[in-house]
């Protein structure tokens, strides 16, 4: 399959998990907590299987690097090139009743994120992105390009996780830079708004897993826009130990 046919399928799987965790909202759930005590729902589950079955009988020669399956011991091995799927970004948002959590598929080659889509059922958005070919967002039905800005001149847009990080050294982060707005956001969405030029700059301190941040990286640099690891300044890349992220930074185009 070519990178054309690898994003269409990632559009259809993403939409078929976004309407299935919709429709867990709809009849009700219940939550329970994994090892690391972050919550996991039946929503989660049943979305990761529709993806990870949906990749592994378009792409077999792919591994599949899932969040879920990850949690329950089932680690493969993984290649030069792998997807990295996050089912259901945002689990405490979607149980707390939210819509800022995402439904993620992303595609690693020789360490660097690729492609990718980043659904948002509750708002009923599609955005999906190869690097080097551009990205798009899809809503109703129609698919409109997005892009990523340059900053403009009253000052950053600056985005903040709504349930995490680490306030203190944000503050630091952010001295000496004009800030005209900060917004809180649950989810991947974040990269999706810098992707689409409606921020400029999002810090993250704490802990994250590639899974987190693989697809929406894609989206993100295809429209123009780049995440950095916050120890080097390199891009963020994949295929760590463990699937840890360091600290990192994402922004628009600078």
């Amino acid at each position: 399959m070519d990178d054309a046919a690898l994003l269409a399928l990632a559009f259809d799987l993403a939409a078929e998990a976004g309407e299935t965790i919709l429709a867990v909202r709809r009849r009700g759930f219940t939550a329970r907590q994994k090892a690391d005590r972050s919550p996991v729902t039946e929503a989660d589950e049943a979305a990761e299987a529709i993806i990870a079955a949906g990749l592994r009988a378009a792409t077999p020669d792919l591994p599949v690097v899932a969040e879920e399956a990850i949690a329950a011991g089932d680690v493969p091995a993984t290649a030069d090139s792998f997807w990295c799927v996050d089912p259901l970004d945002g689990t405490r948002e979607f149980t707390a009743g939210g819509d800022d959590f995402a439904v993620c598929i992303g595609l690693v080659r020789a360490g660097r994120a690729v492609l990718g889509v980043v659904g948002a059922p509750a708002k009923g958005l599609l955005y999906g992105g190869i690097v080097g070919w551009g990205a798009v967002r899809r809503a109703g039905g129609v698919e409109s390009p997005i892009a990523a800005r340059h900053p403009p001149p009253e000052g950053l847009t600056v985005l903040a996780s709504r349930r995490h990080g680490d306030v203190a050294r944000l503050e630091s982060f952010l001295a000496g830079r004009p800030v005209a707005a900060r917004v809180h956001i649950g989810s991947a969405l974040k990269f999706c708004l810098l992707a689409e030029g409606a921020a400029d700059l999002y810090p993250r301190f704490g802990t994250t897993m590639e899974w987190d941040t693989c697809a929406a990286q894609a989206v993100l640099e295809a429209a123009g826009g780049s995440v950095h690891d916050g120890e080097t300044g390199a891009a963020l890349r994949y295929g760590k130990p463990g699937f840890v992220n360091p600290h990192f930074y994402a922004t628009g185009r600078t």
